[in-house]
């Protein structure tokens, strides 16, 4: 009887060991799961940063013939464009990135007086196509502020703390927009 009730003891101390072995492990596997879609959500936002880039210099040329007056917007646009492929942490892209979103409206927006510009159909494709990239930008830029800001929960929570600390996972830092983003564009007629 008592050589009963310690197999039964030993089997329920296993189960539980088990139990815990594999909540562990299910808690690991969703860490790395984490951490690879901000990877991945990083990547898809590093695609159309790169097709934005591609696109760039077809609408400097068609602007340069139009806006004479105004080499200084289409100047830094491609300084710009240089700083962006020379970044090398993911921070510097996101910070050149902005600065590239806020001298595009800047552009866009000093096409308003140029009708023969904005008469011009390759301005108005190029303006479309990277006004679609914009929009992308913006939706996969808040799918990966999505996944850090589960990510950064997670690993701040009990017990996924333990083991995001044994693997010294560190918080992530999120998209930001910068203050000039924030700031409305002038519009001089």
């Amino acid at each position: 009887m008592a050589f009963g009730i310690e197999i039964i003891i030993a089997s329920v101390f296993g189960l539980v060991g088990v139990g815990i072995i594999v909540y562990f492990v299910s808690i690991f596997n969703g860490l790395i799961r984490l951490r690879r879609n901000i990877d991945k959500s990083w990547a898809n936002i590093d695609v159309i940063l790169k097709q934005r880039h591609d696109e760039l210099p077809k609408l400097i040329e068609v602007c340069k013939g139009y806006m004479k007056y105004e080499k200084s917007v289409l100047k830094d646009l491609t300084e710009l464009r240089s700083k962006w492929m020379s970044a090398s942490s993911l921070s510097d892209k996101a910070e050149v990135s902005n600065q590239i979103s806020a001298a595009l409206k800047s552009l866009f927006a000093v096409a308003e007086s140029y009708p023969q510009l904005k008469a011009n159909e390759s301005f108005l494709q190029l303006q479309t196509r990277i006004s679609g990239l914009e929009n992308e930008l913006a939706d996969r830029r808040e799918f990966y502020n999505d996944s850090v800001n589960t990510y950064n929960i997670r690993i701040k929570s009990i017990p996924d703390m333990w083991i995001a600390g044994t693997m010294h996972y560190q918080p992530i830092d999120m998209f930001k927009v910068t203050e000039e983003e924030k700031k409305d564009v002038n519009i001089k007629f």
